[in-house]
């Protein structure tokens, strides 16, 4: 018998939005991943509101927003909260009711600045990767490192010359460089860098990343103003969020780090070197590890597990959008980036924890 295609709108509806996410959904595990991270920064939140007044959309419901930004590639926060008015998962996962009125766009832009302050994202990253270390997802000892370029909210033609140049530039021996005497209009944190020497200058910041060789998660990361010793400070700086320097751990890198006061530095930390070496030594880049780290039965596979990280950076391009940053500043560029890694941790440890029976 032929159905009747009656299209009379339902008065009422029984079936709640929970009840209609499949079970299996992996959704489910990321939120529940998400909400214990947000319990664990209440008193943060607390402290960056007021105890009075009108209340505002909460923190932990702009927060999961943006992880669904990311998660599913919307490129706006106009788009996202167009298709959370009418997207069940989404209503779902943030913590909207069927029937309650999705708040405005100019919500984020308003507590954006309060977040950044409050360095939330950077909280949120590590709440998530508490959880991996109780898991037992992490490891201790093996770890990787690199850099890439995020293009910067930008172009070329908006460098002009400063005003008031300093006398001495940061060049080698004082010579000015050209983010010494030019800077942008549009984004004055930004800076002309290419990765090579066939590439174009395009206005940037580095994002950089250390990644533990388990299961490939990240375990720091930060955004820097682009320059060729960026990726090597900020390897230093963030190892002291990964180790103490009381034990012995080891560090893959690329052919860019070998640099012998870098590799010094390292050993300086209780880190052994396991960075990628030319073929041939030149004047400009010497063979700087010793044969004893050469030698080490783990740096082949040290090399192996450097993909790792590149998978990293091709996720937070592709799929988080970030292979050019739509904010302006390194702060905010910073805030993007440590987001949408911490959204792909939550992606891998949905897959890699059991399965609740």
């Amino acid at each position: 018998m032929r159905g009747n295609d009656e299209q009379q709108g339902t008065v009422f509806s029984y079936v709640s939005a929970e009840q209609r996410i499949a079970a299996d959904h992996p959704l489910r595990r990321i939120r529940v991943l998400t909400d214990e991270a947000l319990h664990g920064l209440s008193a943060e939140f607390d402290g960056l509101y007021a105890a009075g007044g009108r209340p505002s959309i909460a923190p932990e419901r702009l927060l999961r927003a943006l992880l669904l930004q990311v998660l599913y590639s919307r490129r706006s926060e106009r788009w996202l909260m167009e298709e959370m008015d009418y997207n069940l998962l989404f209503r779902w996962f943030v913590g909207v009711e069927i029937d309650d009125e999705v708040w405005d766009v100019t919500v984020f832009t308003k507590n954006r600045e309060r977040l950044i302050a409050g360095e939330v994202a950077q909280k949120f990253f590590v709440a998530v990767l508490k959880q991996a270390r109780a898991w037992g997802l992490l490891s201790d000892e093996h770890f990787t490192v690199d850099g890439t370029m995020i293009e910067a909210w930008a172009n070329r033609r908006s460098f002009v010359e400063k005003k008031e140049p300093p006398a001495r530039g940061t060049g080698a021996q004082g010579r000015k460089l050209l983010r010494d005497t030019h800077v942008s209009k549009t984004d004055p944190e930004a800076r002309l860098y290419r990765r090579s020497q066939a590439a174009e200058s395009r206005p940037s910041y580095l994002g950089h990343v250390i990644t533990e060789n388990r299961n490939g998660l990240a375990v720091a990361a930060c955004v820097t103003q682009s320059s060729a010793k960026a990726e090597r400070e900020a390897a230093l700086a963030m190892l002291g969020q990964v180790s103490d320097g009381r034990r012995r751990i080891t560090l893959g890198a690329d052919k860019g780090s070998q640099e012998r006061e870098f590799l010094q530095q390292l050993r300086m930390r209780q880190v052994v070197p396991h960075v990628a070496e030319y073929a041939v030594a030149t004047k400009t880049w010497q063979k700087g590890l010793r044969s004893e780290e050469r030698e080490d039965p783990g740096f082949a596979q040290s090399q192996k597990k450097r993909k790792r990280v590149e998978q990293v950076f091709g996720w937070v391009k592709q799929t988080a959008g970030l292979r050019q940053t739509k904010f302006r500043g390194r702060k905010r560029v910073e805030w993007m980036f440590q987001l949408a890694v911490a959204a792909l941790n939550l992606r891998r440890m949905q897959r890699l924890l059991p399965v609740a029976g």
